[in-house]
């Protein structure tokens, strides 16, 4: 399936990938899939407590161990899993899939090591560190969207991060 890969977005800050997160809140839809990739401490549950603050819901926790975890933020259910100690299982045995619901939207952490289930809306984010000094706090978040939907949303959402980035 076709797929528009996007800019890369530089957040200078835990609280800026928050915002990031909230602002792709705006631009969520029931059944949108956030595949999220990148090394540990680049932000990856930050973007989601960000996603989640968006809607009054404030007490996000890493899935590492529970590997699913459901949050009721308002209006939408966000589906929150973590594929990082499934090195060596099949991540479709998280079932991630029963979960959802009219109201659901996805986030996979560790998505390059299996996307578990077959989805037709996704907005796939990479993480890096800009430089070697991870201290210092400024990750670069690369954007791409498969889906009719999940692209039309995307690029809404890039639209208003360069309105914000120009403020």
């Amino acid at each position: 399936m076709d797929s528009i890969s996007c800019c890369e977005y530089i957040s200078f800050s835990e609280e800026s990938t928050m915002q990031i997160g909230e602002l792709m809140a705006e631009h969520s839809f029931p059944g949108l899939v956030f595949l999220l990739e990148g090394d540990l401490g680049t932000g990856k549950t930050t973007l989601v407590r960000g996603f989640c603050r968006a809607d009054g819901y404030i007490t996000v926790r890493s899935p590492s161990f529970t590997l699913v975890n459901r949050y009721f933020c308002g209006e939408k259910t966000v589906v929150h899993s973590d594929l990082y100690r499934l090195s060596s299982v099949d991540p479709t045995e998280l079932d991630v899939e029963s979960y959802l619901d009219d109201r659901s939207v996805l986030f996979v952490e560790w998505a390059d090591r299996g996307v578990p289930g077959d989805f037709s809306e996704i907005w796939r984010i990479r993480f890096r560190y800009e430089d070697e000094e991870e201290d210092e706090g400024r990750r670069v978040l690369s954007f791409s969207a498969q889906g009719a939907r999940a692209e039309k949303a995307l690029e809404s959402f890039l639209g208003k991060l360069k309105e914000r980035k120009k403020k």
